[in-house]
């Protein structure tokens, strides 16, 4: 039966206890469990190598993915690092030059130690993968819409230009959930969520899934993620499958929420740019309506001036400036200091990450209200 997705959230083969009914996957919250026959190894033995509330939350993640299997991390980043560990010394890594900040970090100060290279290309431009590609070329990390200034990689391309390479495709597809975006769909081997945000969704959980298309390779990521045990706890499992089921009918009004920022903000003389795929002229707006269901529900806005971006930051009430995005509230956030912190000063400037530049997730306030209260922050 072919439902549609709103649907598949709720009905999932992992949306009740198959053995009381219950309209809740229980919380297993065990480290170990008993063995009737020592000769013939059980299901489950030991929960960092597998555990029945996470495998529910990792069989929804592959079903939604249309994957082959899926895997629950401690942290969008433990799954970042995760995937990456499946590579060997001597291999070389593309990835789109503005990607994740942790990812950047992750690679420049971590992996290169390990003999991992990651190049940092403009993936935007089909040619200039191609022309990254190297005989110990391995695989291709793509983020699209880019955080944050939201450069769209075209997801088929550049996975077809993978494939004659030879190449893994990995995405990272934290933005636009697989409601929006199924990138396996368009030939991605590979899909990363840090489902801390809109998975999750309420700002009170931690957790990373990936969804991996192939048993062979899903193979190599269930023997790090068992090896290493960045596993997700049975709570935080339960936490995700739950925010899971509602995740259409909040991004649907956050979409909608965030949409009507832009064009607002798009309208204001204190503001230089507007960066959101969903606006007409946005560059890579064709592709991604091709690719994706919608534009999600995340933007950008560059101000006129730092002066600007100090006082709104400080000025707004109805909107929590911080870390993170994805949850019911809406969150303003400043990556030139956090997301993308760790990046070194001349590497942002490169990629047009400056300081005046603030990141809003549209959560679920009346976006009225929103809007009055942004208008005041900028006027002072």
């Amino acid at each position: 039966m072919n439902n549609k997705f709103a649907t598949k959230l709720i009905n999932n083969g992992n949306d009740k206890c198959k053995f009381t009914g219950a309209l809740s996957v229980p919380i297993y919250q065990a480290s170990t469990f008993h063995q009737e026959d020592i000769d013939n190894s059980p299901e489950f033995e030991y929960s960092r190598s597998g555990n029945p509330t996470r495998k529910a939350l990792e069989e929804t993640i592959t079903y939604l993915e249309g994957a082959e299997r899926g895997f629950a991390f401690s942290s969008g980043m433990a799954a970042i690092a995760s995937v990456l560990t499946i590579f060997s010394a001597g291999d070389h890594i593309i990835a789109s030059q503005d990607i994740y900040g942790g990812t950047y970090r992750v690679s420049t100060s971590i992996f290169n130690r390990l003999n991992i290279d990651v190049s940092f290309v403009n993936t935007n431009n089909l040619e200039a993968i191609e022309n990254g590609i190297r005989n110990n070329t391995r695989a291709l990390f793509l983020e699209t819409p880019s955080n944050p200034l939201f450069r769209i990689t075209d997801i088929k391309k550049a996975s077809e230009i993978a494939k004659k390479h030879n190449l893994i495709t990995i995405i990272d597809n934290t933005f636009m959930t697989p409601y929006l975006q199924r990138p396996i769909e368009l030939g991605v081997d590979v899909v990363i969520h840090s489902a801390t945000k809109f998975l999750g969704g309420h700002s009170d959980v931690i957790g990373g899934v990936v969804a991996v298309k192939g048993e062979t390779l899903a193979n190599r990521v269930y023997t790090i993620q068992n090896s290493f045990g960045a596993i997700l706890g049975p709570l935080d499992s339960w936490l995700l499958l739950r925010g899971i089921k509602t995740l259409k009918v909040r991004l649907d009004y956050q979409q909608k929420n965030a949409v009507k920022l832009a064009h607002w903000f798009r309208e204001q003389p204190e503001i230089k740019n507007v960066y959101y795929p969903g606006l007409e002229g946005h560059d890579g707006y064709e592709i991604h309506r091709n690719q994706a269901d919608g534009p999600g529900a995340v933007l950008s806005i560059e101000t006129v001036d730092r002066e600007i971006t100090r006082r709104f930051l400080k000025k707004i009430k109805l909107a929590a400036v911080a870390v993170s995005l994805g949850g019911i509230e809406t969150i303003a956030s400043y990556p030139y200091k956090m997301s993308h912190g760790s990046m070194p000063k001349h590497v942002k400037e490169e990629l047009g990450i400056n300081d005046r530049i603030i990141r809003f997730s549209a959560g679920l306030e009346d976006c009225d209200d929103l809007i009055e209260d942004f208008k005041q922050a900028l006027r002072g």
